[in-house]
């Protein structure tokens, strides 16, 4: 194993995968802890897709912690802590403590924090994350239900999370080149700051960076960064590039969307897929808390619903409604009651039937998979940057499209279902 990565929640994990994948690496997810002596295949890279983002810090250090064990026991080379591009985290974690305790578990002395994404509009300048044009903390992500994010300076954000110190490596030293950003590495960890945020703002910067990272350990970061760390294998000669697949093959049966994300794209994309005639509906968590809406009677809707087309379950408010629920049931028990709710129809419809999910919500993504007893994925092709189709490898055999919520044009709902092809298609 070249690369083993761990993920604090399961769509960042799939758009890791899809990353590595892309680069030639053979990719498998693995969903939740594995066993020490779980045997990973001929896999080049393999990584771990826990739900470890929104969770207590100690119980997220000690997941994560046992998530690399078990990576390392199996022969990785580098290990990659993998977290979202906007940087979804409190001042209490969890991207700092964990950051930590995997530094001290790998014997690490300096790492890096690169969450950039340039192809999904999130780069990092003079420290600062913007979301497209927009600093992160004027950005919808400052309404994250979660992880609020109201400062938009990593240095500082990441300062409060951790007893390290930690620097920066800006745009203008990126831009000189690998040996630059090597040497500025180096500098850093004199002057004892062991962790430093890197500036980016191309793909080009990403390259550079992961250059820089060859020999380094432990890198923490978004997605983005793997495309660097999978560069210096392939440069190497460890592995081969392999052309993306265009289409998958997917196992006969329905489809359906579970749509629990409150973002702007996903509320963008439900409308979208409204206005295309896609039958629809809404969780009421009113309804749900009294027992007049139950996962058995949403499975029943949707199993009398036309067979030969996707159908949409969502649970997406709009920020007002999102904050009157949270004030009435709590942040959290709110969003726990979406994904046991969105989870139990999940399981239903696949005793009924249903092979074709395309999940949007990290949250969401991670109850359901779990309710579905699926545990290892192959990543298939990309539908937009960060969001593959995956077919899992054993369990149930069903198609799975994990999709953070902040992610996907506004046809993703409509246009994801071209890229899948029946067991007895032609390609």
């Amino acid at each position: 194993m070249l690369i083993g990565a761990v993920a604090d929640d399961i769509t960042g994990a799939t758009d890791l995968c899809l990353m590595l994948s892309r680069a030639g690496l053979r990719t498998v997810q693995r969903i939740g802890v594995p066993l020490p002596d779980t045997d990973f295949g001929d896999a080049d890279a393999v990584v771990v897709a826990l739900k470890s983002r929104s969770i207590p810090a100690p119980d997220a250090v000690a997941m994560s912690c046992n998530a690399a064990k078990a990576l390392l026991a199996a022969g990785a080379e580098q290990l990659l802590f993998k977290y979202c591009s906007t940087f979804d985290s409190t001042d209490e974690g969890n991207i700092g403590p964990v950051a930590e305790s995997l530094m001290a578990l790998t014997g690490t002395d300096f790492t890096i924090a690169c969450p950039s994404f340039p192809a999904a509009r999130r780069t990092v300048y003079k420290g600062h994350l913007f979301v497209g044009d927009q600093l992160l903390s004027d950005s919808p992500l400052k309404d994250h239900p979660l992880n609020p994010m109201t400062d938009a300076n990593l240095v500082r954000v990441l300062g409060r999370q951790t007893s390290l110190k930690v620097g920066l490596v800006d745009i203008g030293t990126v831009a000189q080149g690998t040996q630059a950003v090597r040497d500025a590495f180096a500098a850093e960890k004199a002057a004892g700051r062991p962790i430093a945020v890197v500036d980016t703002l191309r793909d080009d910067d990403l390259r550079t960076i992961g250059a820089a990272c060859a020999d380094m350990r432990l890198v923490t970061g978004g997605s983005g960064i793997a495309l660097g760390l999978a560069e210096n294998f392939v440069r190497a000669g460890r592995v081969s590039s392999r052309p993306a697949d265009a289409r998958m093959r997917a196992p006969s049966g329905r489809a359906v969307i579970l749509a629990g994300s409150c973002s702007v794209a996903t509320r963008g994309q439900i409308a979208a897929a409204r206005a295309a005639g896609m039958a629809t509906i809404e969780l009421d968590i009113e309804a749900i808390t009294e027992g007049t809406q139950t996962a058995a009677g949403i499975a029943d809707w949707a199993l009398s619903q036309d067979a030969d087309a996707p159908i949409l379950i969502s649970s997406s408010a709009d920020p007002e409604t999102l904050a009157d629920i949270q004030n009435a049931l709590g942040r959290h028990q709110s969003g726990a009651l979406v994904e046991t709710t969105l989870a139990d129809v999940a399981r239903r419809l696949r005793d009924k039937g249903f092979t074709r999910f395309l999940i949007a919500g990290g949250e969401t993504s991670g109850a359901v998979v779990a309710a579905l007893d699926v545990v290892m994925l192959d990543i298939g092709p990309e539908i937009d940057p960060g969001v593959p189709w995956t077919r899992s490898i054993d369990g149930p055999d069903l198609a799975l499209a994990l999709k953070s919520g902040n992610f996907g044009t506004e046809d993703f709902f409509l246009k994801a279902w071209t890229l899948l092809q029946g067991e007895t298609d032609h390609v």
